[in-house]
């Protein structure tokens, strides 16, 4: 396992190589992509030079809301992402924990690549200190309980670990104390 850390001088930079490293990655063969929401990497990854037609791109977390909600991750996805590669979370179904069971289903057993961010408050995904999705071990998904007023559905730890790989991209003074 490679735990390399590269600092940037600014997050432009370290936007661009994020971008720059899931496009070497994603060439080559058909490969599975998980990504974070992040307007900025996923505008850089629109930019790229990737074979959408071999990968095949799920969301790592989504909030419960209306198709089209500016809270929803999906629609920054779809601006930067061919459609047809993109597997998004039914978050607008009834039954959550049934549709995040079947989202589960579609999972590869290991995705290649996991895009991460990380919040102010030390949460990645939709793993949020203190909730109990931080305990799910036997499923790859999660629905949340209300966080920032919105329900997710998630990956789960077991879904991160079986990663052959994750890149983080962790930006702006605010973090500096969560990462210290």
């Amino acid at each position: 396992m490679n735990l390399g850390l590269e600092v940037h001088v600014d997050a432009d930079a370290a936007t661009q190589r994020v971008a720059n490293l899931v496009a070497e990655r994603m060439r080559g063969r058909a490969s599975t992509l998980a990504l974070s929401r992040g307007a900025e990497l996923l505008a850089c990854l629109g930019a790229e030079d990737i074979p959408w037609q071999r990968v095949t791109v799920y969301q790592v977390d989504e909030r419960v809301a209306p198709s089209g909600h500016a809270d929803r991750n999906l629609p920054q996805l779809l601006a930067a992402i061919p459609t047809d590669a993109v597997r998004p979370m039914p978050v607008e179904e009834s039954d959550l924990e049934a549709v995040a069971a079947r989202y589960a289903d579609e999972l590869p057993e290991a995705l290649d690549l996991i895009h991460l961010g990380l919040g102010t408050d030390g949460h990645t995904a939709s793993l949020v200190p203190g909730d109990p999705a931080l305990d799910v071990c036997d499923r790859l998904i999660a629905v949340t309980r209300e966080y920032e007023g919105r329900r997710r559905m998630t990956l789960t730890y077991p879904a991160l670990e079986a990663a052959r790989e994750i890149v983080w991209l962790v930006t702006g003074e605010a973090k500096r104390e969560v990462l210290a």
